[in-house]
Formats: structure tokens, C-alpha cells, sequence
């Protein structure tokens, strides 16, 4: 698929079971490598970042069967063996850093990189901090990748504040503060998804209104059997679609709805979008549930500022949330998501260049941008940066606008979810 070329739809309707979630997916996988035991995963996502994190476990001597379920053999906190190369984290900002931790505890040398896109994102928000635990460990001059990691005894526990709202970080110290002997705390100002500690089952509470967890070294973790329910990042793209395309009615099922990840469905909420949640239950302590979008003739978004707390609990969904702000009334500003240009593209530059190509006027700012929502968007040749996320978001967008939207790279929607175009094509039916 070299480009995918899209047009105006009339409506979308359907029931759309969205792969795996890929955060979840990713910590399972890291956590049972570190069980005792066999766990056995259903859901589990197949797509480009997750089998990153696979094929790096398999590099660190972890058995791994993948049929229609994923099994994973646990070699315990200390059964993993020197990988035989380099570990290759490919474009997954989730592997190297996660997997540092857990590196950053063994007794023996490791290196990893990734692909040119990872290897420009900051790493020494990682560093730093497992530097204090006793790690050794170095980035390149920039700060970014390769790590090269030198075998330790064991860690020290630490108490130690966020500097940047990260689940990343958060669940690297995670992993590292079970090579520890003793107590690590991890403070958060600003809450961010919590899948590893409620993974962990960890200890977690609030003092002075801030989030304290806490990670006892060297417990055993037991083998399990998990089911990792499907992702809601995946799901925003469809719950826009159905919210700014007319005459729509989309069914979104069994999605994790983690109050920590549902802050942009709050967000479409606000603007006036119609969404439901049914069937709600828990799965392995996660909340799990159906979505429900509708839109018509009588229902107009209206525009918001995003800013503050709640941003990086939407740090994944603001492009589609912009493609939504695109059609809507008033003006649509983000403030405060500076590190929205250090995801796996300069994703600030990436959404203020696609929305001016569809006829937005659009100010940039350092932390975000601004603009006033049109009633018409029109087709253009949309530069993806080989971004998964800026490729479905502006796709979302294509089916709105008037002529033709030819999306420059449709391949690199497989980092999170490969079949994606096939979904949307369904819809259209």
C-alpha cells in the first residue's frame, strides 16, 4: 500500500471490535517474562510495537509461543539471560524505556537502540533517575538512544517525584524497584495511566493530593492468565468519526475505559458529542465496556482549550481531537504538550502542517497550537512523518472534507493497529 486515497462519506455505521490495547499489551508481556511460571494471554495486540517488546524478550532468552493466544514461560526477576545482540526496540518509545528498567537490574552488559524516529526521543528522563537507584547506564551525547547498560548487583530503592508527568518513567522506576532490597516510592504530581501498578497489584495511595506507589524489591511475581481488553487510543479515531460525521451510529466494543485514558472522551463530551458506555464490568482490574457514538443533523461540537492536568491523560488522542476541533465551532487551543514533540513524530508540527494543507489557519506555539473550526475542510496530500497516529487521525479527516485526502505513508498505522483501513472500509458498507 504506497498512499491510501480517501473521500467524503455520507455516514458510518457498524460494530467495531478494536485490537488489543497496546500499552496493556506491552506490560503483560514485560511482566510475565519476570513471573514464575507459564501465563497465558488473550488479546494480546500483534502489530509492530508490541512484537518489538516480544522479540526483545526473546533476545533475553524468554520462551514465547504465539498462536491464537500468546504464552509466555516466566524466567523470574533474575533468569534472564545476556542477549546475543543488540535489542532492538524498533520505533516503540514503550519497549526501550520500560524494558530499561528491568534491564538496569541485571548482572549482565546490555545495549539497546531502535529505528531513526526512537532514536531521537529523550531518554534521559530515564537516566537520571535510575542513576540514582545505582544503574549504569549511558545515552548517546544527545541523551537518546543507544543505552548501553552495564551489569549491577542490585538497585537501591528511592523516593522519587515525576519531573514530567510519564507513565513511561513511572513504570520504568516500577520495574527497576523490583531489584531493589527495599522500599522505592514513586510520586506523582499529575496521575498517568496506571496499567503497570494495577498490573502489580502495588500499593497505591494519595498524600498532600499527590499519588504515591509503592514497589517492594524482589517479590515474586505468580504466572497468570490475562485478557487484555481492546484499545482505546485505537477506538478515538472511530468515536470522532462517529461524532463529526453525519447520520453516523458506531458501536465500539469491549474497550478499556481505565478512568486514566478516558479523558478525551470527556473532552468530545464537553464539546457536545453524543456518547454512551454500556456493559460496563472489570477485567484483571481494569474497567472494560462498550462505546456508543452517535451523530445527526442537530448536533454541532463546539471548540475548548486543553490545558493543564488533563493533558497527559490525552497525550495519544490529540491529533483526532484536533481533526474533531477542525469542524467545529469556535476556537480549538492546546497549551501545556510540549512533549507532544517528542512522540514518534514532532507531532505539533505534524498537525499544524496537515490541518493548513486542509484549509486551517493554524498558530503554532511551542506547547501546542490554536485555531477557529471551519464548517468545510478540504481533501490534500497529508504527510503522516510516519506516525501511526497522525495517519489515522487525518484519514478520520479525508472523510469529511471535499475532494480528495491522499494519505502519504498508510503503512505506519501497523505500529498499533494494522487493520485499520479495513475497518474503515467496512463502516462505509
Amino acid at each position: 500500500m504506497q498512499v491510501m486515497k480517501l473521500s467524503k462519506v455520507k455516514k458510518l455505521k457498524g460494530v467495531i471490535y478494536p485490537p488489543g490495547d497496546k500499552s496493556i499489551s506491552h506490560r503483560v508481556a514485560l511482566i510475565s517474562a519476570l513471573s514464575t511460571g507459564e501465563n497465558l494471554i488473550e488479546n494480546f495486540l500483534i502489530a509492530d510495537d508490541t512484537l518489538s517488546t516480544l522479540n526483545c524478550l526473546k533476545n533475553l532468552g524468554v520462551e514465547i509461543e504465539l498462536s491464537d493466544k500468546l504464552r509466555i514461560k516466566g524466567k523470574g526477576l533474575k533468569g534472564l539471560k545476556k542477549p546475543g545482540s543488540v535489542l532492538n526496540a524498533g520505533n516503540s518509545g514503550t519497549t526501550i524505556r520500560l524494558l530499561s528498567g528491568i534491564l538496569a537490574g541485571q548482572n549482565f552488559d546490555s545495549e539497546i537502540t531502535g529505528d531513526d524516529s526512537l532514536r531521537r526521543r529523550p531518554m534521559m528522563r530515564i537516566v537520571k533517575p535510575l542513576r540514582m537507584m545505582g544503574a549504569k547506564i549511558e545515552a548517546s551525547v544527545d541523551g537518546t538512544p543507544p543505552l548501553k547498560i552495564f551489569g549491577v548487583e542490585k538497585l537501591n530503592p528511592i523516593e522519587y517525584e515525576l519531573e514530567i508527568p510519564s507513565a513511561q518513567v513511572k513504570s520504568c522506576l516500577i520495574f527497576a524497584g523490583l531489584y531493589t532490597d527495599g522500599k522505592t516510592k514513586i510520586i506523582e504530581k499529575i496521575p498517568t495511566r496506571d496499567h503497570t501498578e494495577r498490573l502489580l497489584g502495588l500499593k497505591t495511595y494519595l498524600e498532600d493530593s499527590k499519588k504515591i506507589i509503592e514497589v517492594d524489591g524482589g517479590q515474586k511475581i505468580e504466572a497468570k492468565n490475562y485478557f487484555v481488553p481492546n484499545d482505546i487510543s485505537s477506538s478515538a479515531f472511530f468515536i470522532v468519526a462517529g461524532s463529526i460525521i453525519p447520520e453516523s451510529t458506531l458501536v465500539i466494543k469491549n474497550v478499556g475505559l481505565n478512568p486514566t485514558r478516558t479523558g478525551f472522551i470527556d473532552v468530545l463530551k464537553r464539546m457536545g458529542a453524543n456518547i454512551e458506555v454500556e456493559n460496563l464490568r472489570e477485567i484483571a482490574n481494569e474497567l472494560v465496556g462498550d462505546v456508543i457514538v452517535r451523530s445527526g443533523k442537530d448536533i454541532e461540537l463546539k471548540n475548548l482549550t486543553l490545558s493543564g492536568d488533563i493533558i497527559p491523560n490525552i497525550i495519544d488522542e490529540i491529533p483526532i481531537l484536533a481533526v474533531a476541533g477542525a469542524v467545529a465551532h469556535g476556537k480549538f487551543e492546546v497549551r501545556d504538550a510540549v512533549d507532544l514533540r517528542n512522540k514518534e513524530s514532532d507531532r505539533i508540527k505534524a498537525i499544524v502542517v496537515n490541518l493548513r494543507k486542509m484549509g486551517i489557519d493554524v498558530e503554532e506555539y511551542e506547547d501546542g497550537f490554536a485555531f477557529e473550526g471551519v464548517k468545510k475542510l478540504k481533501g490534500a496530500l497529508i504527510e503522516t512523518f510516519n506516525d501511526h497516529r497522525i495517519a489515522m487521525a487525518f484519514s478520520i479527516a479525508g472523510l469529511i472534507a471535499d475532494g480528495e485526502t491522499i494519505i502519504d505513508n498508510p503503512n505506519c498505522v501497523t505500529i498499533s493497529f494494522p487493520g485499520f483501513y479495513d475497518v474503515l472500509k467496512n463502516l462505509q458498507n
